[in-house]
């Protein structure tokens, strides 16, 4: 057997066949026309030279060999559009994105080191690999925010991590553990990742205590600290990321849900209730429901009898007026992935955004494929989904992703991260840019033509993650924890994986506990210029708001990119005239919304960060409805934002902010607006 030396550096089997199919390629476009004996001629002649030589020729070389061939054949036609050919590849690996200024601000702000020019921030995010590199400039793969920002720096002696996100061991009942916990997160936020714990374990407000105090202020009474540690360690332009989450059983959960509408109170903090399919059925029949406590260490039992319809609607009027708490459909969460039938796991908490529930130390290390840069003649009446070069960009990713792990394994901050991350390996490949695919295929977001390609991505993506885990699992073993026997029998697998992707698995087992999720992607979407997560574009024109360091919130006007494309592409200079596929999060009814999460729900072992924008007008019964039926779907979490609620959020529609211009410096730069706001 024959091996070329790839760009990377790395072999793989020399191949007769790609290199006829180059030369038959170039031919099609050429004034002479196709010539597939000549590509099958010079292909023939290669491989039979190749086999005689004792030297392993690079990728370049066999081009080199091609080139001259060709010009000395009687086609210098075709040879002339296969130099052209190598030329445009050779651009596409080392073109640099096109940024506006809003990118280029994220870009440099964010994810540029010590003023790295692009071709080098590429090898560093990389780590020199030509396949990921490529990806990445393409834009069809790009790492989450602290691979592109922290990669390499460890180098340099900096304590940094890889990770985006992780869930600590939750706070124990007794003073020591609360406070060990604030340290656990300064930590990680000293690092650079963000932070999800559940403070359920700590006894309700007014429980006795073995102290001078006699009772308690109670669990929601520590989340001001959690919160306050978040504020005061900085990561490099950006602030820690925290979620502090609740079990609906605990007897101060009504306080919990109450907690932001001080809008001075947990300033730093998301905040969800992780809710149980009893509780649920419970609010649907109005019944009587019990949040009990039981205090180890007094024997004292806490029992607080609520009307279960009462407490959600609670729930659902805060969110109606203060975007929070978000919901976690917990028993969704735990029966629905890999580990479901492993007795010896649980998960602890859910990530900042939600899209990762993870055991007490797990990690999110995360990607996202942009769906939209897969797309055959985009805007065309004949426009399709390249679902073979979206697998090809699965396995690459889900490779690309275990280096990395492999790679920050002892950079986690935490002993209890370091040994979770070794045990179970999550990695999390997402997706983004579904609304720019569907955009470019003229479909509308929440049709059934949308579902049915999206169902289509979703089992395609599953299939082809578990089949790679399944082959580096064949070459490096499993992740340490790892059962075939409980693994087969989850749901998740029985139902989602095909015959030959669990004939894999079974012979070969998994690299990794957790493969998919879909992220928020905020910033790495804007930066390329698409839709974030699983999100519809959020609208035509929008004002985005970024955080510093300096207490100032500078806001940006921007236009979506897909939409200024397709007008230019279309000759439109009217909004007006855009067709009918041109939906928004304000405009889609909340059913299409929930839908869509559902088809991609089923096919996502971790979970999905999600938030459903509604309209000003929406009401508070309209609220209740959503988070009924998102539990009905069988949706693992979800929040809404009501435009023009009390709490302002990270996105703010153009027509809210105008209203409240008196209290904002505007500096006007082109198309984009930086209003500075101090904060008092």
């Amino acid at each position: 057997m024959k091996y070329i030396i790839k760009r990377d550096g790395t072999k793989e089997l020399f191949s007769k066949s790609k290199i006829e199919d180059a030369v038959y390629k170039a031919s099609i476009n050429s004034e002479g026309g196709v010539d597939r004996e000549l590509a099958y001629d010079i292909s023939r002649k290669i491989a039979n030279d190749y086999n005689s030589m004792e030297k392993c020729l690079s990728v370049e070389e066999i081009q080199d060999i091609v080139e001259v061939l060709l010009m000395e054949s009687n086609r210098k036609d075709i040879a002339k559009h296969y130099i052209l050919y190598r030329e445009r590849r050779s651009e596409i690996r080392t073109k640099a994105w096109e940024f506006d200024e809003l990118q280029k601000s994220i870009w440099k702000n964010k994810y540029r080191h010590n003023g790295e020019s692009f071709d080098e921030w590429i090898k560093r995010i990389s780590n020199n690999s030509s396949r990921i590199s490529k990806l990445i400039r393409q834009k069809r793969f790009l790492f989450a925010g602290r691979i592109l920002a922290n990669r390499g720096l460890q180098k340099e002696g900096k304590k940094v991590t890889y990770s985006n996100c992780y869930v600590i061991e939750p706070p124990k009942d007794s003073i020591e553990d609360i406070f060990d916990t604030a340290k656990k997160l300064a930590r990680t936020f000293s690092y650079g990742g963000g932070v999800g714990i559940d403070i359920s374990k700590l006894r309700p407000k007014g429980a006795k205590v073995n102290n001078a105090a006699k009772h308690t202020t109670g669990a929601v009474s520590f989340m001001e600290l959690y919160s306050m540690t978040t504020g005061l360690i900085g990561q490099r332009g950006r602030r820690g990321a925290l979620m502090i989450s609740m079990d609906v059983n605990h007897p101060e959960i009504e306080d919990f849900i109450d907690i932001k509408t001080d809008l001075e109170k947990v300033t730093k903090a998301n905040i969800s209730v992780r809710v149980t399919d009893e509780f649920m059925q419970a609010v649907r029949e109005k019944k009587l429901y019990n949040c009990t406590f039981e205090v180890e260490t007094t024997g004292e039992k806490i029992v607080k009898i609520v009307n279960a319809y009462d407490l959600f609607n609670k729930f659902v009027k805060n969110n109606w007026d203060y975007a929070e708490p978000g919901i976690l459909f917990w028993d969704k969460i735990k029966t629905y992935n890999f580990m479901s039938e492993d007795k010896n796991f649980c998960f602890s908490g859910v990530n900042p955004c939600a899209e990762e529930p993870l055991p007490s130390g797990g990690s999110c290390l995360l990607g996202s494929i942009n769906l939209s840069e897969f797309i055959i003649q985009p805007f065309g009446e004949h426009a399709t989904f390249d679902i073979n070069k979206l697998k090809s960009c699965v396995r690459e990713a889900v490779v690309a992703l275990n280096d990395v792990l492999d790679e920050g394994l002892n950079l986690h901050p935490l002993q209890e991260q370091r040994d979770s991350v070794h045990k179970y390996r999550q990695i999390g490949l997402g997706v983004m840019g579904i609304a720019d695919m569907l955009i470019k295929m003229g479909i509308r977001y929440g049709s059934d033509e949308s579902l049915e390609l999206c169902d289509l991505i979703g089992k395609t993506m599953l299939n082809e993650a578990v089949k790679q885990s399944a082959l580096i699992a064949k070459e490096y073993g499993t992740f340490s924890e790892y059962k075939y026997e409980n693994i087969s029998k989850s749901k998740f697998f029985i139902e989602n994986l095909n015959e030959d992707t669990k004939e894999m698995v079974k012979k070969y087992g998994l690299r990794n506990s957790q493969l998919l999720t879909i992220p928020p992607t905020g910033s790495i979407s804007t930066m390329i210029g698409i839709s974030g997560g699983i999100e519809p574009i959020f609208n035509l024109s929008y004002i985005r708001k970024t955080e510093s360091l300096h207490d100032e919130d500078v806001y940006y006007k921007v236009y979506t990119p897909i939409v200024k494309e397709y007008m230019d592409k279309k000759g439109i200079t009217d909004e007006e005239c855009l067709p009918d596929f041109f939906v928004t999060a304000m405009n889609i009814g909340y059913e299409e919304r929930i839908n869509m999460q559902k088809v991609w729900q089923k096919y996502i072992d971790a979970s999905i960060s999600s938030t459903i924008n509604i309209p000003f007008e929406t009401t508070v019964e309209d609220v209740f409805n959503i988070y009924i039926k998102a539990w009905e779907a069988g949706l693992k979490g979800v929040t809404i934002f009501r435009d023009g609620c009390k709490r302002s959020g990270i996105l703010i529609n153009e027509k809210k902010e105008e209203n409240n211009k008196e209290d904002k410096k505007e500096i006007v730069k082109k198309n984009i607006i930086k209003i500075i706001k101090r904060k008092r």
